[in-house]
């Protein structure tokens, strides 16, 4: 008699969920836990360069903004220098060169105020244009996605860089450059995001 197997079905996946902001930005949830929330301050009140403003939406593949995100940005300072042991030289003091920030409930929005990052020194010995990493997740997304955020100023710098130049066609590397413009007196950068569709933002494997 031949024995019949039971088979366990599939578990669903599992996403980050309604508990990422509770857990990771309490602050912005609407529970008051610590008197400085972890990653509010990328630059601190020290860190030379230029402070600018980045701002921008996580777009779903059916045009929606997606409200419940949430984005980590690493960064160098203005000389291309990391916060980081290992790293050569000196960051400012208080330059932490991370940050985490949501998007608005009601209208998906995000953003952060910080430094223009410099040049980095690749691991192959060339020079990265100026960038910030940026990690997102939110729910529906089983994996954090990884991308770059460059700047439409740095025309000359983004032709030479390394990562950029891995992408084959043009119009996708232009998925990764935010747009620059005054607001009273200030920079602004427009970086959207989007997850699916035409012009889906380039991800990166990590």
């Amino acid at each position: 008699m031949v024995q019949k197997l039971d088979y366990l079905k599939e578990t669903p996946s599992q996403t980050a969920g309604p508990y990422v902001h509770i857990g990771l930005a309490p602050g912005a949830a609407g529970f008051d836990i610590y008197e400085r929330e972890l990653g509010w301050d990328i630059a601190g009140p020290n860190a030379k360069g230029e402070r600018i403003r980045i701002e921008g939406l996580v777009i779903d593949g059916t045009g929606s903004p997606v409200k419940d995100v949430m984005l980590e940005a690493w960064q160098a300072n203005s000389e291309g220098l990391y916060p980081h042991p290992e790293q050569a030289g000196e960051t400012e003091e208080g330059f932490k060169g991370w940050g985490r920030v949501i998007t608005d409930f009601d209208t998906g929005e995000w953003g952060f105020d910080t430094i223009k990052p410099g040049r980095v020194m690749g691991r192959n010995g060339h020079l990265m244009a100026p960038h910030i990493s940026l990690w997102i997740v939110a729910r529906g997304i089983n994996v954090g996605l990884n991308t770059r955020l460059y700047f439409d100023d740095e025309a000359e710098a983004n032709a030479t860089d390394p990562v950029l130049n891995v992408i084959e066609w043009e119009n996708r590397r232009a998925t990764l450059i935010a747009k620059r413009e005054m607001r009273d007196g200030s920079p602004v950068y427009r970086f959207d995001i989007t997850l699916q569709g035409d012009n889906e933002t380039v991800f990166f494997d990590i």
